[in-house]
């Protein structure tokens, strides 16, 4: 069943503006909440910061069953125990701003870890639904749970779902319009102390003034109180010292208080796996255990990781190319064909139209099936499970640099674009961490970057084009990790941060899923091909052109020249290269753009003709300053940002010196050995 979209029809016209019904969506990472999320909200959504915090805020809006609805994506959390900013903003939200329905999205493949949120969020006090998502996958798994067996257990809704299907949303959406309407009618079932603690619990309970009991729940404050909840003492010893004196005793004399309580919470849990869900037979290996044996190995799992990176460029060179020559074809014989009818127009608007867009801007085109085949893989791994698995496998290697297996998620996001790999670096808890993340966050070579240096390769080595591109990224991912263990030793004093994080079960990828992350990537770089690149295109001719009509003496050759003797270190004898370089700073596609303006339509394709003008080592030596030069503009921004003008700086002065100095180093070796 596909999901409903925001009806406008629902509303109940002639009556006025629709009641309002609030709606938090709580879970775990990995459970699809952001995907029920999208299916609730379509387009109808905002994102934002959380006020005052750098956490991500999406709301969304819909009309359903005569109300408005606003929906709220809570942060993804594996608890409520305010050891994190998504943990206390989640919380907070919960008890302060007192949603009409909070509902709890599980993974039914792995229920238990679920309902552990989940008796958190019970003890809140709001009315609760169940989401019980990716059905699919848990069946895929031989896990079947019985969905009515287990509301009659937990007292609540619980709501099968395959939100990446669109099945079960309307269900959803009319069990939280019951509970919203009758929430009086829910009987939820909480986790329940020992005899050995409840007494003091309720003591603990009975002591807490009533001016606290009107912002937090009692019975869960007293709770957090037993385990030790480190904000919510402060404000029970700053705000109530009389009831303090009376309850600080009583803590002391049960400080092993929380182990019951957790005992009691995953007694509560095993309780309802045990009614509802049917397990695989014992002993029997899962297809996550069997893969997990070699993805997660210490060393097998890193030659996988390798292996899965070198698949993806052999894919690109496999299907991709192709078209790319298909769509170079294409624009030569597009420019071919307009040449007569361009043969009476100014000299300048026969330049304006076959050098500056079509053999600039049009170049760039030839970039969409290597971006479609860079981001369908990307969204693959993403969607059955595996980059979970590459985030383990890299966190030793994430401690060398004072970082964990987190900070590899950001940076495997900057695969597909460094800024949202900068902005997802608010997901690292530390703020030293978080900084250090987005300043090695650069050094991963996003797709536009990709696609420059896929595109020049074949014409500079042939045959071993691949298996150069691939030691490309090895050599970045080298950088990355000697700068990271430089300024961890240096700046931090080699300080570490731990790391639990959750293994999501292996599961079939979603078409849908991959085709709309391949869509909305590959919309945002054609976006960017019609404004920015065209018109960076349209200002190189322009330079390129003036004041003689000739390359060699225009503006732009003055330009070059200058930095020519920069070029040279490098093995690079000719002025275009190291100004198409440099225009790579407004987006890393400007590289093929500017070269295809400088060097004309020609019979021969540009990377050929790039290509003869460079020895081996020198186009080696371009490759290499290509991956490790300075981010793009938009990329900048978004560090200034996130982290401030001076780490902006630091990161433009630090990428400046090490592209130049590792390109030098590369031509030198290479130059020596007569390559």
């Amino acid at each position: 069943m596909k999901a409903p979209r925001p009806h406008k029809g629902e509303t109940r016209k002639g009556r006025g503006e629709p009641a309002s019904l609030v709606v938090a969506l709580a879970g775990q990472p990995n459970v699809g909440k952001s995907t029920v999320f999208n299916m609730l909200t379509g387009l109808n959504q905002h994102v934002g910061n959380w006020p005052g915090k750098t956490v991500e805020q999406r709301v969304g809006h819909l009309e359903y069953g005569g109300r408005r609805w606003t929906v709220v994506d809570l942060p993804g959390t594996y608890s409520l125990t305010a050891n994190s900013e998504e943990e206390r903003i989640a919380r907070e939200y919960i008890l302060r701003e007192k949603p009409d329905v909070v509902v709890v999205v599980v993974n039914a493949a792995s229920l238990e870890h679920g309902l552990y949120l989940l008796a958190e969020v019970l003890g809140l006090g709001r009315p609760v639904v169940l989401a019980l998502n990716m059905m699919d996958v848990a069946a895929q798994h031989n896990i079947r749970v019985e969905p009515h067996v287990l509301a009659a257990a937990l007292g609540i809704p619980v709501v099968p779902m395959v939100a990446a299907k669109g099945q079960g949303v309307r269900e959803l959406l009319d069990a939280v319009l019951q509970v919203a309407e009758a929430p009086q009618s829910l009987h939820p079932v909480l986790p329940t102390l020992g005899p050995e603690h409840r007494p003091v619990w309720e003591a603990i309970r009975d002591a807490l003034p009533a001016e606290l009991t009107r912002e937090y729940p009692a019975d869960w404050l007293a709770m957090k109180l037993l385990e030790g909840d480190s904000e919510l003492t402060a404000l029970v010893r700053e705000r109530a010292p009389e009831a303090w004196q009376r309850i600080h005793p009583l803590l002391m004399a049960h400080e092993d208080a929380y182990l019951d309580i957790a005992s009691a919470r995953y007694a509560w849990v095993e309780r309802m796996v045990r009614a509802a869900v049917v397990q695989p037979r014992a002993g029997a290996l899962s297809i996550t255990d069997r893969l997990d044996r070699v993805a997660t190995h210490p060393f097998w799992g890193l030659i996988v990781l390798l292996a899965v990176s070198g698949l993806v460029y052999w894919l690109v060179y496999t299907l991709a190319f192709p078209l790319v020559d298909g769509i170079n074809a294409g624009m030569d014989a597009l420019g071919a064909g307009l040449k007569p009818w361009l043969s009476s127009a100014p000299a300048w608007v026969r330049g304006l139209v076959l050098d500056g867009l079509i053999g600039g801007a049009g170049t760039v085109l030839s970039f969409v099936p290597i971006l479609i085949i860079f981001f369908a893989v990307l969204a693959t791994l993403e969607d059955v499970g595996y980059l979970a698995r590459a985030a383990y496998v890299m966190d030793r290697f994430m401690h060398w640099m004072g970082l964990h297996g987190r900070s590899f998620l950001p940076l495997f996001l900057g695969f597909g674009c460094n800024v949202p790999a900068v902005m997802g670096a608010r997901i690292v808890e530390s703020r030293r961490a978080r900084l250090l993340t987005i300043l090695l966050t650069p050094l991963v070579p996003c797709t536009a970057r990709m696609a420059v240096v896929t595109f020049l390769a074949p014409a500079f080595f042939g045959r071993w084009a691949a298996l150069v591109v691939w030691g490309l990224v090895a050599l970045n991912m080298t950088v990355l990790m000697i700068l990271g263990i430089a300024i961890n030793r240096l700046v931090y004093h080699g300080k570490r941060t731990a790391f639990i994080m959750e293994m999501p079960l292996y599961h079939l990828p979603n078409g849908r899923n991959i085709a709309l992350a391949v869509w909305d990537h590959t919309l945002a770089f054609l976006r960017q091909a019609t404004t920015v690149i065209v018109l960076v295109a349209i200002a190189v001719w322009a330079l390129a052109f003036f004041p003689t009509g000739e390359a060699e003496s225009s503006y732009l050759a003055q330009l070059g020249r200058a930095f020519l003797w920069l070029g040279h270190a490098l093995g690079w004898n000719d002025w275009r290269l190291i100004t198409a370089l440099f225009t790579s700073f407004l987006a890393k596609e400007n590289t093929i753009a500017t070269l295809g303006v400088l060097y004309g339509i020609s019979e021969a394709p540009l990377a050929q003709r790039v290509a003869a003008t460079l020895s081996p080592a020198g186009a080696l030596s371009f490759l290499v300053v290509q991956m490790l030069f300075i981010p793009c503009a938009a990329t900048v921004a978004t560090i200034r940002k996130e982290a401030g003008g001076r780490w902006a700086a630091i990161s433009v002065a630090l990428l400046l010196v090490i592209s130049f100095a590792t390109g030098g180093i590369v031509y030198a070796l290479f130059h020596a050995i007569g390559w």
